[in-house]
C-alpha cells in the first residue's frame, strides 16, 4: 500500500530482484506468520471478504534498507519520489 502496488506485484519485483534483498533487508512471511499478524490487528481482522486477507499472495516484511531499495525498483510515481527523497537524504 506505501507505494500503491498489490502484494503480488511487490513479491514479483523482488523476485525478479531478490539479489537486492538479503535477510537482513526483507523476509517473506509464513501462512502461520500472517495469520498471528491478523489475529493482532484489528483493521485486517475486520477484512475477512478483503482482497487484504488473502494466503495467495504471501507478503514480505521490508527493514528500512528493504523500504528504500524496493523504492529503487518500483515504477510507481509514488515509489520515484520516495527513492529520489532518499537519496536527497543520504547523498
Amino acid at each position: 500500500m506505501l507505494y500503491h502496488y498489490e502484494t503480488k506485484k511487490v513479491n514479483r519485483a523482488v523476485k525478479r530482484n531478490i539479489d537486492r534483498f538479503p535477510e537482513r533487508f526483507c523476509f517473506q512471511l509464513t501462512e502461520e506468520e500472517l495469520e498471528i499478524m491478523w489475529s493482532q490487528i484489528v483493521t485486517t481482522s475486520k477484512l475477512e471478504d478483503n482482497k487484504y486477507r488473502s494466503k495467495k499472495y504471501l507478503p514480505y516484511v521490508f527493514t528500512e534498507q528493504g523500504i528504500a531499495m524496493l523504492s529503487g525498483i518500483l515504477k510507481s510515481e509514488v515509489a520515484v519520489q520516495a527513492s529520489i527523497k532518499i537519496m536527497d537524504a543520504f547523498v
